[in-house]
């Protein structure tokens, strides 16, 4: 027999816990020394301690532990007290997933506000601009970075000077926010008219005389923020879209290496309604 001290130390239990479990009728010590009061565990309990350490670790309380253990054990008892157990944290874990659902939407939402919130909408004018124009189906925005070296290339072969301030954007002939297969049109603002090749046109387009604007910071893969930012002020302040929405490119690959700090204006021709 061993003192309940070396039981304790034997399986990693603490003295307390042993007397807790022998009050509660759970696990009784084999022999108890009248005179000193101690109380001691055979080899043969071992086993029960372990199984109850077992079915505690599993998840079940000490009370259902002592309902499976008031009888003799069996492994059938057992089998059905495991299949009991089972079925309920099944229902744990779909209540607990249709909760972490809901944090999810909610925080989804959250996100969306601050993004809102981030992103000040103002209105102001366009001016009337000539440019050289590119329009092309582009498979996403990646591809951006390999037109625009293509169209600059060509305006300095035909001597062509941009503005000052430049105002370089780009039109959107879906006329919405689109990841892929996008109809664009890109626009340099440039100070006279070039000779047209078969892929850039030079052409006058008219002013804007209100626009709703807004900056968006960031890489050109996260811009749907910016337009559902902006979306959402439209309707909310009752205008009307009445043109193409733009995105002027304030800094981008060309003077920025980090992506999260290139700045794009989104620009919406608007009216009240």
């Amino acid at each position: 027999m061993y003192k309940i001290g070396v039981f304790s130390k034997m399986n990693k239990i603490t003295v307390k816990t042993l007397r807790h479990y022998d009050d509660i009728g759970l696990l009784k010590p084999c022999h108890v020394d009248e005179t000193t009061g101690y109380r001691y565990y055979s080899s043969d309990q071992l086993l029960v301690l372990h199984r109850i350490l077992a079915l505690k670790q599993i998840g079940f309380s000490l009370s259902e532990i002592i309902e499976v253990m008031d009888k003799d054990f069996s492994p059938g008892r057992m089998i059905d007290y495991l299949e009991g157990k089972k079925s309920a944290i099944s229902k744990t874990i779909e209540d607990e997933q249709a909760k972490l659902n809901q944090v999810e939407s909610y925080l989804k939402n959250l996100k969306q506000e601050v993004v809102f919130m981030m992103h000040n909408v103002i209105l102001k004018e366009l001016p009337e601009v000539i440019v050289a124009s590119m329009r092309k189906i582009i498979p996403n925005y990646e591809a951006f970075n390999t037109i625009y070296p293509e169209m600059g290339k060509y305006m300095v072969e035909q001597k062509v000077k941009c503005t000052t301030p430049g105002y370089c954007f780009t039109l959107y002939h879906d006329g919405e926010y689109k990841e892929s297969n996008i109809d664009v049109e890109i626009c340099e603002a440039v100070t006279g008219f070039g000779n047209d090749s078969d892929i850039i046109k030079f052409k006058k387009i008219d002013g804007v005389k209100t626009a709703a604007c807004v900056i968006h910071q960031g890489p050109y893969s996260t811009l749907g923020m910016g337009y559902g930012a902006i979306m959402k002020w439209i309707e909310e302040n009752s205008y009307d879209i009445t043109g193409l929405p733009r995105e002027s490119y304030i800094d981008g690959i060309w003077n920025k290496e980090n992506p999260d700090e290139w700045l794009t204006e989104i620009q919406i021709p608007v009216k009240l309604k």
